[in-house]
């Protein structure tokens, strides 16, 4: 890399192996940090060489369990009792963004929390991909850069050369992320309607638009249990599909995501490694978003603009 700003990368311990590959992508070296657990469940950070004066990194996916929103927390602490010059936290996957309003009375805005509780530990700005709802980017007073998996999703979708290709996504809410792909390819769009008995469990679904014949490709942004995912494709396949795979940029693949995904008529199901997938499932592709954040790092050091690199 040409010569810029002084800056240094450096890893929480269950996003360490995203880290070393955006260090790779970089030409650089990953910073040096120790993380000390104790008997009682806390655990103490601290930075292993001088990052006075820098822009510093800090790499953390804030999935399951709260212990990486913790760690990340108090990276971002230690950075800046360390005289980093700016701090910015690479958050892959952005936890608790399900919980974004109220839709009950007497609930808690976990992403709103998270959002004041990453801005008062010190963070100067928040890299992230597919928030699960685009507002949350506004619960920030910080500048907030919301990459789109679609850059590494949409080779793979052209290289598959799937013919009467629908796109589908497999609830309402996600039917704006699904219109943006369905422009891009010039390929219609299908809808499922669901009801929920309650969280995490479908009571009812129904396709709305023509699947017969056609090569679905299901649209989300992260898959949990599964649920909805694969009742949404067997679903196609009734109504005659000819094939269905999923996308889906984050893996959070909660107990029994996984024997859904292999007992469902799912083709594949496609994630990003913003999340480390660690089960055994033949069905599942994992695309490597090293080098998209890479980039975005190397646009942010020469204040250039990242919109360039946005394919969807």
């Amino acid at each position: 890399m040409s010569q810029g700003p002084k800056f240094k990368i450096f890893a929480g311990t269950k996003s360490h192996y995203l880290a070393e590959k955006i260090c790779n992508s970089l030409g650089c070296e990953l910073g040096k940090m120790n993380i000390q657990h104790f008997a009682d469940g806390e655990f103490a950070v601290s930075f292993e060489e001088s990052i006075r004066g820098c822009q510093v990194y800090l790499v953390q996916s804030t999935f399951p369990n709260s212990d990486n929103l913790m760690e990340l927390l108090l990276m971002i602490d230690a950075a800046k009792r360390a005289s980093a010059k700016s701090i910015i936290a690479v958050v892959p996957y952005f936890g608790w963004a399900r919980q974004d309003r109220k839709d009950k009375p007497r609930v808690s805005i976990a992403a709103k929390l998270i959002a004041d509780l990453l801005s008062v530990a010190g963070i100067d700005r928040l890299i992230t991909m597919d928030l699960h709802a685009d507002q949350i980017q506004g619960f920030f007073d910080v500048p907030v850069d919301h990459l789109y998996a679609s850059t590494v999703f949409g080779p793979y979708i052209n290289s598959l050369h799937l013919e009467n290709m629908v796109i589908a996504t497999p609830d309402v809410g996600g039917a704006k992320r699904a219109n943006t792909y369905a422009k891009y390819f010039d390929a219609p769009m299908v809808l499922c309607h669901k009801s929920r008995a309650r969280a995490n469990e479908i009571e009812s679904m129904t396709v709305i638009g023509d699947v017969k014949g056609k090569n679905v490709v299901l649209i989300d942004d992260m898959v949990d249990t599964a649920g909805t995912i694969t009742k949404a494709a067997d679903l196609m396949m009734e109504n005659g599909a000819a094939s269905v795979r999923a996308i889906a940029s984050h893996a959070v693949m909660s107990d029994p995501a996984t024997e859904r995904v292999m007992k469902s008529k799912l083709t594949e199901m496609i994630f990003t490694n913003s999340i480390p997938y660690q089960k055994e499932c033949p069905k599942v592709r994992i695309i490597d978003i090293a080098d998209m954040f890479a980039d975005t790092i190397r646009r942010v050091l020469a204040n250039e603009s990242i919109s360039a690199q946005y394919i969807i």
